[in-house]
């Protein structure tokens, strides 16, 4: 039996949450933690139900929602998924949920408004997601810059405010690009309907610059060397649960865009500048790669990681074949869970002993053992090892990237080596060693911990075993997107 206007549903279903503990009052904070719960549980369940329900044989958009939203602007509220972003809603309302369990004692001021917040970047999350009108989709896109402002710069460390300008005004000035590129587009065309442009040209020197002001907006956000550098300050400082929504959901809209817009939007210029931002993501994997191995910051050593994993991401999108594409927004996934556990791992290490710093650890094995063990899978599943889900979203894409450009495999293959050699130096010195003094009495990892990580080490194997059904729900579309480069 079929949900109406499931999209909405899912979409708006945390407003009802907000709500409630918007009425509430702040002392109540275990009743506020139990609405942010529920809610967050309630649309993960929808959002499953969402999937289970996707026809993976059709290439177009289903569950479509469309009415007018602004007479005069044409322009809808116009709601749908298709391959590339089904993937994405449960991983959105998922990572959601997974905040509020690990944020549950970790967060002790302003919970009321903290929840508020996790609630609202679950909106605009999923917002970025399902919207087909250029109009929403830039609304929803700018929206989530409100939550993260206030996660990091109210939660976060004691650089939260340099970090979190440094953030808003990176995103920032990107999305002005693409706001001016939508502008445009709308001008010539007198729509923001995504469907009803798909196959619209554009005078060729027009499309490159609509393609660079789109481009701008997402290599910032994933973010693409050389802009790179708000994301290792604005994990740094963010809260848990603010790192962890960075590398689940925040950096992947960026590689979303450029599957969803740039690639079907701006075939011709996509073909034009592919080979620059083939260079730009092997950058990216070897710098990001050996700044990782210089680092003293868990979390710095893991942002860093994230920029050059990005890279591998960015490379699998550019190869414009099917088993590149895939293979990117596999990894995009596979990146969401594994690094967004690895932070949680942090989180947890870090409400024990409120340091951050690689050399305050080791001999965490002997100490801390159940901990260990669950380091050691995120972390060899960062690695790519064979048998967890890093491992095939990685050899898809340099499999893809092979078939286009032979050398750029060979350079961005040394990010692989180099990838393994700082998160096993990484595991070495904290978790192997004599045992400091800093890790002995260190309290067990507690029940909302433990659920919070879990589910991500199920995915790890699941993914790394068995990929084929998560590949099968991008195959149509991705076919059809890539009709272009044929």
């Amino acid at each position: 039996m079929g949900i109406p206007n499931l999209l909405s549903t899912i979409l708006w279903l945390p407003l009802i949450g907000i709500i409630l503990i918007f009425l509430m009052s702040r002392e109540s904070e275990r009743a506020i933690k139990v609405v942010a719960l529920v809610t967050a549980l309630l649309d993960f369940v929808l959002s499953l139900f969402l999937l289970l329900s996707f026809d993976f044989t059709n290439p177009g958009f289903q569950f479509v929602e469309k009415s007018i939203w602004i007479d005069f602007l044409n322009t809808f509220y116009f709601l749908g998924v298709d391959g590339v972003s089904i993937l994405f809603v449960p991983l959105s309302t998922l990572v959601t949920l997974l905040c509020i369990l690990i944020s549950w004692d970790s967060i002790k001021e302003k919970v009321k408004e903290f929840y508020l917040a996790l609630l609202f970047t679950n909106i605009a999350m999923v917002g970025v997601f399902l919207s087909l009108d250029l109009l929403l989709f830039y609304l929803f896109w700018e929206a989530l810059l409100i939550p993260m402002y206030l996660i990091i710069g109210v939660w976060g460390g004691p650089r939260r405010i340099y970090s979190t300008l440094k953030f808003f005004l990176y995103t920032f000035f990107g999305s002005v690009f693409m706001l001016i590129a939508i502008i445009y587009i709308f001008l010539q065309y007198g729509t923001f309907d995504y469907t009803a442009l798909l196959g619209k040209t554009f005078a060729p020197h027009v499309e490159k610059l609509l393609f660079l002001g789109f481009l701008i907006a997402f290599a910032i956000k994933v973010p693409m060397w050389p802009v790179h550098t708000w994301l290792p300050d604005a994990h740094t400082e963010a809260p848990t649960a603010g790192s962890v929504i960075l590398a689940g959901i925040l950096i992947k809209l960026g590689g979303y865009g450029m599957v969803r817009f740039l690639l079907p939007l701006f075939p011709q210029a996509t073909l034009y500048f592919a080979k620059l931002i083939l260079v730009l993501s092997v950058i990216a994997i070897i710098y990001a790669g050996l700044a990782c191995l210089w680092q003293s910051d868990l979390k710095r050593l893991i942002a860093y990681s994230s920029v050059s994993h990005m890279g591998f991401v960015t490379l699998g999108i550019f190869s414009l074949n099917p088993i590149g594409v895939k293979g990117a927004i596999l990894q995009m996934i596979n990146h969401g869970i594994v690094t967004g556990a690895l932070f949680m791992c942090v989180g947890v290490i870090y409400d024990r002993t409120h340091s951050r710093a690689i050399s305050y650890y080791g001999g965490l094995a002997t100490t801390f053992p159940l901990y260990a063990a669950f380091f050691m899978v995120f972390t060899l599943a960062s690695i790519g090892l064979p048998g967890t889900n890093g491992f095939i979203g990685e050899f898809m894409i340099l499999l893809g990237t092979f078939l286009r450009d032979k050398l750029m495999v060979v350079l961005a293959s040394t990010g692989v080596i180099i990838g393994a050699a700082y998160m096993l130096w990484l595991y070495q010195r904290v978790f192997f060693q004599k045992p400091s003094p800093n890790v002995f009495n260190l309290t067990p990892m507690k029940w909302n911990e433990l659920t919070a990580i879990i589910p991500m080490l199920a995915l790890v194997f699941l993914i790394g075993f068995y990929p084929n059904p998560f590949l099968d729900f991008m195959r149509a579309t991705v076919s059809q997107i890539l009709l272009n480069f044929r």
